[in-house]
C-alpha cells in the first residue's frame, strides 16, 4: 500500500465527470479517483494519445492538488485535495494516510509500488482513499463512473 492524493472540489454534474484534461484528440482515457475521510469523492478524466500513462503524468494533468516527497523507495504522496489541511510530516504516527489502489477491467487492486510506478492503459484508473491509520486492508474508492 501506497500514500496518496486527494482532489480539490468534488465533481458532480455529468458534464464535468466526462470532460477530460489533455490532448483534445486524445483516443485513450484515464481516471484519477478520490475519496477523503469524510466520506466525500471525486473523479477527474486525463486524455492521452499514448498506449500507457504513468501514475505521475495522471496526477499532474488531472488538476487534483496534491503534494509529494521523494523518500529512499521513491515518490509518496502525503496531501491530495488539501487533505490533510497542513503536512509537518509525510507520515505522522497514529494519524490517516492515502491508500493507493490501481483499477484495470472494473476491479481494484493495492497499488504494488508508488504512484509514480502505476502505468494506466485506456480506461483505467488511479485511486485514492484518505482512511484511519490502524485500516489494515481499506476498502478502495468508488470506481470510475
Amino acid at each position: 500500500m501506497s500514500a496518496g492524493a486527494a482532489c480539490a472540489s468534488p465533481t458532480t454534474s455529468a458534464a464535468a465527470k466526462h470532460t477530460c484534461s489533455g490532448p483534445t484528440n486524445a483516443a485513450h482515457h484515464a481516471y484519477v479517483l478520490v475519496q477523503h475521510l469524510s466520506g466525500s469523492s471525486l473523479e477527474r478524466c486525463v486524455g492521452f494519445t499514448s498506449t500507457d500513462i504513468d501514475g505521475q503524468a495522471v496526477m499532474d494533468q488531472s488538476g487534483i492538488q496534491y503534494l509529494a516527497h521523494t523518500v529512499a523507495a521513491g515518490k509518496v504522496v502525503c496531501q491530495v485535495d488539501l487533505e490533510p489541511q497542513h503536512v509537518a510530516e509525510c507520515f505522522p504516527q497514529n494519524q490517516p494516510y492515502w491508500a493507493l489502489f490501481v483499477e484495470e477491467g472494473g476491479r481494484w487492486t493495492s497499488a504494488p509500488g508508488g504512484y509514480t510506478d502505476v502505468r494506466l492503459h485506456d480506461g483505467g484508473a488511479i485511486g485514492w482513499h484518505y482512511v484511519p491509520s490502524g485500516d489494515a486492508a481499506p476498502a478502495p474508492p468508488p470506481l470510475p463512473a
